[in-house]
């Protein structure tokens, strides 16, 4: 047995559909302007280039329940409804058409964004961590086995804030679709069980208060929903 000379970290997971048992997570890849309509909503050309990423610590997932934190730092939380991918066979240079095989499950999630934050690091060409990175900036609800649910290609997307619509797209609008995604991110490094990815947001991102009910949804994934905490 290894012995550490501080106590490790609890092991980041997320919960299973219909089990006791858990999904460990290892890292968290999150796909940047994935559907077209969001990448003319933030100024940019949907056209199909190569897709880019940036990263989540794997604790940054937390259960989309109950009341999940306000962050410090900002006056501008915005929401990002995402189709979430759960690795479960690792490879690398995987080909397009082998790439769903290493996937175990889905699952509905909210990239959470301190959008000021962002801006000011977009204007100064400086990484996006501080936006994206925090505690709690990753909410999902449970992942659902490929066993029982396929792999979603097609089906509503959408995300409610006090029961008020503010995304609503579908999965088959994404410019890269789950399998060239996992593909491209084994070209670079080697996937490994336990990696989870965040597939990209639809259109209509927006600010939340303390106080606000989201409700979220993929379909054949279920319902999601959290309050945002107080400051």
């Amino acid at each position: 047995m290894t012995e550490f000379v501080i106590q490790p970290a609890p092991q980041a997971s997320v919960a299973v559909a219909g089990s006791q048992a858990r999904f460990p997570i290892r890292r968290v890849f999150c796909v940047g302007r994935n559907y077209a309509a969001h990448a003319r909503e933030m100024g940019k050309d949907p056209d199909r280039e190569p897709p880019f990423f940036f990263t989540k610590p794997a604790d940054a997932v937390v259960a989309a329940e109950g009341a999940v934190p306000y962050p410090p730092l900002t006056e501008n939380l915005h929401h990002e409804v995402e189709l979430v991918v759960a690795i479960g066979k690792g490879g690398a240079n995987v080909s397009p058409a082998q790439a769903l095989d290493l996937v175990w499950g889905y699952a509905v999630g909210v990239d959470m964004t301190r959008r000021d934050l962002q801006d000011v690091a977009k204007k100064m060409s400086r990484p996006w961590d501080w936006s994206k990175a925090f505690d709690a900036s990753g909410p999902s609800g449970p992942l659902h086995p490929v066993s029982a649910v396929g792999h979603p290609a097609k089906g509503a997307i959408w995300l409610k804030v006090n029961g008020e619509v503010r995304q609503q797209g579908d999965l088959d609008e994404l410019i890269w679709p789950v399998a060239d995604v996992i593909a491209y991110i084994s070209e670079s490094v080697t996937l490994a069980p336990g990696d989870v990815i965040f597939t990209g947001t639809p259109a209509g991102v927006g600010a939340l208060q303390p106080g606000d009910v989201v409700t979220a949804g993929v379909e054949g994934l279920g319902e999601i929903a959290f309050t945002v905490g107080k400051r």
